[in-house]
């Protein structure tokens, strides 16, 4: 099959267009035929990127673990899954992923796509929606009513947080440059604060959630907005991990796969209370430049990989 492979190190990758044998599902398992992967370049210097899950080195590797696509076959055991049926997703980090023809998945970390995205729509959700979901709701806790701080409210997950907090009812303030302000106010945002001109802890007090994807000195200056029992969750989970307060390290998470969540997400996807945003399609020929970080930045979004568009 053909695809995009890594070699090299983590200080040092290289890139190139291959090819690798169509890998088989093995028992739990299912074959992804890929129409669409979500693009993260950063992901060339992730750890989980070039090691097994016990540590050992891994080569000819295939990046992006997000994806929409076709179930092609599915491994014995499988029962709720049947080739042909139209999914996204999200694979383990320590697995080749999806800027490919084929991928493996976890029949729990699929769901039936959203009937309105497009392939390449649906690939650029499953990371930045699980990673806000999570961040919210299950660390955060967020109801109806409170008032939610979003740091690097136009980015990829930043958009996805707003947007939850807002469909629950929640009083939404992003912090975002003065480029980005009517983006953030048309996902929902009551107010955007820009943290080029503003210290938002002057104009911003008793927040219930933080919600950070900037990490770093807008993390450490957010602990003083919120209100007694508020909570504080960040994303920046590499710069967290050594961190001395305790604080820091406790409000850090990695996102995890979820079909049940991305069945939920879905819906409010048919709902309408969540859009997807593509900043620029590649066909997998030209997936390389992808990776390379010299794309000029069209739009908020995500780069996706077109696999058979």
């Amino acid at each position: 099959m053909k695809c995009l492979l890594l070699n090299g190190s983590e200080s040092d990758p290289s890139i190139s267009f291959g090819e690798l044998p169509e890998p088989s599902p093995n028992p739990g398992e299912v074959l992804v035929e890929v129409w669409a992967a979500g693009v993260i370049p950063t992901e060339m210097h992730w750890q989980p990127t070039w090691n097994t899950e016990k540590g050992g080195r891994r080569n000819d590797i295939v990046p992006a673990h997000e994806f929409s696509g076709v179930v092609a076959a599915v491994g014995a055991d499988v029962r709720d899954c049947k080739p042909g049926q139209e999914i996204y997703g999200m694979n383990d980090w320590f697995v080749n992923g999806a800027v490919a023809e084929y991928c493996i998945a976890k029949p729990a970390d699929i769901s039936p796509k959203p009937a309105n995205l497009s392939h390449e729509e649906a690939a650029s959700v499953p990371i930045s929606a699980l990673t806000a979901w999570q961040g919210l709701f299950e660390h955060a806790g967020l109801r109806g009513g409170q008032l939610v701080l979003v740091h690097g409210a136009a980015g990829s997950v930043g958009a996805y947080a707003v947007q939850l907090a807002k469909s629950c009812g929640a009083y939404v303030v992003g912090s975002a440059s003065a480029h980005d302000r009517e983006f953030v106010l048309s996902l929902g945002a009551d107010r955007v604060v820009d943290y080029r001109s503003e210290r938002f802890e002057d104009s911003v007090k008793d927040v219930d959630i933080v919600f950070d994807t900037v990490g770093g000195e807008t993390l450490d200056r957010s602990w003083v907005v919120l209100r007694p029992g508020g909570r504080l969750v960040t994303v920046a989970y590499s710069a967290a991990e050594g961190a001395g307060d305790e604080r820091v390290r406790n409000s850090a998470f990695i996102v995890k796969p979820s079909g049940v969540q991305l069945g939920q997400i879905a819906e409010r996807f048919g709902r309408g209370e969540l859009r997807a945003f593509v900043q620029r399609v590649l066909p997998l020929s030209e997936s390389p430049q992808a990776y390379a970080g010299d794309l000029p930045k069209q739009k908020p979004g995500k780069i996706v990989v077109s696999i058979r568009g």
